[in-house]
């Protein structure tokens, strides 16, 4: 059973929750951080009395030192203290909620520090899946999903029996705001328009990615890596409701669903309480509160980043690690109102089809391909 845990991204949405289920584990807190949030790393260094806090962002450092300068907690900042957080001798598990690739390298030195892993940064596994997965083996940890979609896998396949019983896996999608509208009717969407997500209370970023099914896209990448399934036996399905999770089908074709009211905290705490399960201060799923559950197949031309990923998948190499940094620079470039909706899926399908598809031997080869995606997308707006 997980006593202490450490927490990258601690004053985010999957930050915060985590320590409201860490709250009611009576679990001890040793290390947070966050990027620049550091009024809210305050308050959690005084309610928690972590033994490090990081500031990711160097600039805020010597504030931040100074706000808690009262305290016993050590304060580091920037990747070396992310990958100090992820290493941390006290630590039982680390649970990585982190936004972006800044999450690769932490991870990776994670696992290197035989450290089981709470892993709610997709883009570790879709950029450097390959060296992520290898560290983990090597090493011989445990890589726990928290996403919600992936954890809903993870517990369903508590029943299978062997992988060849497996026939595929299938994905819900909430479908985001802009759900039943075609390309045409996505050109003039505003960043309002695209943060009104229907069900999910998440970060901008993650939230955007939702609106154009980035986000979908990036979850079938990380799929593949985490259940060692091919990108055509993944399938995805919007699900307005966003109550079933996602689910599995055997041979058989039998198929088993996980099924909650839309809350984090049920995979986050599965997750560091795995294989375990106690009560959890989530609603009780009421299925009559929702009278019917609805499925409907995505819109691959309307939502190009998810075609892209799909592509991804399958051209293999470093593609995948393209793809999210095209996003990444695509996805903050809408928000600071310089591209359109649309020109996010553009330039992520062109950055990913420019990357040939060779493998990553090194991290230095996952950072080469990032950077040149994202160089390709402030190049051509």
């Amino acid at each position: 059973m997980v006593k202490n845990i450490s927490i990258l991204g601690s004053t985010g949405s999957i930050g915060t929750q985590a320590l409201d289920v860490a709250d009611k584990l009576d679990l001890k807190v040793t290390a947070i951080t966050a990027n620049t949030n550091i009024k809210t790393l305050e308050e959690q260094v005084r309610k928690y009395e972590p033994a490090l806090a990081v500031v990711f962002d160097e600039s805020k450092y010597s504030q931040f030192k100074s706000n808690i300068a009262d305290t016993n907690t050590k304060v580091s900042a920037g990747m070396d203290g992310l990958i100090e957080a992820a290493t941390q001798n006290n630590a039982d598990l680390i649970l990585n909620s982190v936004v972006g690739m800044v999450g690769l390298l932490p991870t990776i030195a994670a696992a290197n520090a035989k450290k089981d892993i709470a892993l709610a940064n997709k883009e570790t596994l879709v950029a450097g899946g390959s060296l992520v997965m290898k560290a983990v083996s090597d090493n011989g940890v445990n890589l726990y999903p928290v996403d919600s979609e992936h954890s809903a896998i993870f517990q369903c396949l508590q029943g299978c029996p062997e992988k060849k019983a497996l026939k595929r896996l299938i994905l819900t999608a909430s479908g985001g705001p802009f759900f039943g509208k075609k390309a045409e009717e996505l050109k003039n969407v505003t960043v309002e328009q695209a943060l009104n997500h229907p069900n999910w209370d998440m970060g901008a970023k993650i939230t955007i990615d939702s609106a154009t099914m980035m986000n979908k896209g990036l979850e079938i990448i990380e799929a593949s890596w985490l259940f060692d399934m091919p990108a055509d036996k993944i399938d995805v399905v919007v699900h307005r409701e966003s109550v079933i999770h996602s689910m599995i089908e055997y041979v058989d074709n039998s198929v088993i669903a996980q099924l909650g009211v839309p809350d984090m905290r049920i995979p986050i705490q599965y997750a560091i309480t795995y294989p375990n399960r106690f009560e959890s201060p989530v609603n009780q799923l009421n299925l009559t509160d929702y009278a019917k559950l609805t499925f409907f197949e995505p819109d691959y031309d309307a939502f190009k980043c998810l075609r892209a990923c799909k592509q991804a998948i399958e051209r293999g190499g470093l593609c995948a690690a393209a793809a999210n940094g095209a996003n990444e620079v695509a996805n903050k470039l809408f928000r600071d109102g310089k591209i359109s909706f649309l020109d996010i899926g553009d330039l992520v399908m062109d950055a990913m089809l420019r990357q040939d598809n060779i493998s990553a031997k090194t991290v230095d080869d996952v950072l080469t391909a990032d950077k040149n995606a994202r160089d390709y997308v402030l190049s051509n707006i």
